[in-house]
């Protein structure tokens, strides 16, 4: 294991302590605990807006607090789900009294721990906290009628922050940013492809094993299976195949506007990540649909894995406003669009 770190217990807190002492005016923590991040910035009135999941997804999940974005996020160790306490304490701090909205992805340990920390809000300090869990990886089988959403959240819910956030600054309330909040999540689909394993600190070696020409497709942000693995394919096949899913799951028809979400997994070059959108780009004009704005580059990383993800956002009016909003965090910077 190649690392830059001093030890592998200290990782997770060392590093938080690099950020909070690198984006002092931006960045605090709460209950004592460097776990517990905020914007140091309040703005009263507003719906609070909190996120959390496990470390070694930067910018993820705590990337994305700051103006017009999250107000909070919990942060456990590598790919761990943070306590409850944790996320109560942050609840606690972000409420201006107009309640909570929580915002994570569709993971076991996070449900139970969120659900925890929202009855613990209501029944201990009568904050009102709502829920939006988000589950676009088209890799898993979408849910039949009646039954719970079983697909993964991954890089897509950038654009749950992105809405919700605007929304809230908007001044919406907690209805509101969770009814645009599940409005993303209803219109985001995401795919994957991974061309190498991560080491996480504790463990020591790779989280799996894939030959040095093969790739997997659907493969998820902690080393979830894919759908298929094989050879290293071009580029444009690659996409090709990342992307039909994608489109088909929607689906969607000419005339329709979307937003693309380009991520790389934490250790594809920029270069290549600007490859794959120009074939997405050519496949989506090929088929009438308008891409209003891309984004392209490092959104939802698995420490260093070599790979990336498709994301792409069915936009209308409303979602296009909040979309274009400006948003200013330490890590993610928008000027209106």
């Amino acid at each position: 294991m190649k690392k830059i770190i001093n030890t592998a217990e200290r990782f997770v807190p060392e590093m938080l302590e690099g950020i909070y002492a690198a984006h002092p005016k931006e960045l605090a923590f709460v209950n004592g605990d460097l776990h517990c991040l905020v914007n140091a910035r309040t703005h009263a009135g507003k719906v609070g807006l909190a996120t959390g999941g496990g470390s070694g997804h930067l910018p993820l999940f705590l990337g994305f607090v700051g103006e017009g974005m999250l107000d909070g996020c919990a942060i456990g160790d590598v790919f761990q789900s943070p306590s409850a306490e944790q996320m109560l304490a942050v609840t606690k701090h972000i409420d201006q009294g107009k309640g909570v909205l929580y915002i994570y992805g569709n993971y076991n340990g996070d449900i139970f721990n969120f659900d925890s920390a929202a009855e613990m809000a209501d029944f201990e300090e009568s904050i009102r906290v709502e829920s939006c869990v988000a589950g676009e990886d088209v890799a898993g089988p979408a849910a039949a009628p009646g039954e719970a959403n079983k697909r993964r959240g991954v890089a897509g819910i950038y654009f749950v922050f992105k809405c919700a956030g605007a929304a809230a600054s908007a001044g919406l309330d907690l209805d509101g940013v969770k009814r645009v909040a599940d409005k993303v999540c209803k219109n985001v689909r995401t795919m994957g492809v991974a061309l190498s394993s991560c080491t996480v600190p504790r463990v020591g070696r790779p989280s799996f094993d894939i030959g040095a020409d093969e790739m997997e497709i659907g493969m998820g942000i902690h080393g979830e299976p894919g759908v298929r693995r094989g050879k290293l394919q071009p580029a444009d096949e690659i996409v090709d195949e990342m992307l039909a899913p994608v489109i088909n799951d929607i689906p969607y028809a000419a005339g329709d506007e979307v937003a693309v979400l380009i991520n790389g997994l934490g250790a594809t070059p920029l270069e290549e990540l600007y490859v794959m959108f120009r074939r997405v780009n050519e496949t989506l004009v090929a088929k009438g649909i308008k891409v209003f704005h891309a984004y392209v580059g490092e959104f939802a990383t698995s420490m260093e894995m070599a790979g990336a993800s498709i994301s792409l956002l069915k936009l209308d009016d409303e979602l296009k406003t909040f979309l274009s909003a400006t948003a200013d965090t330490p890590f993610f910077k928008q000027f209106a669009l």
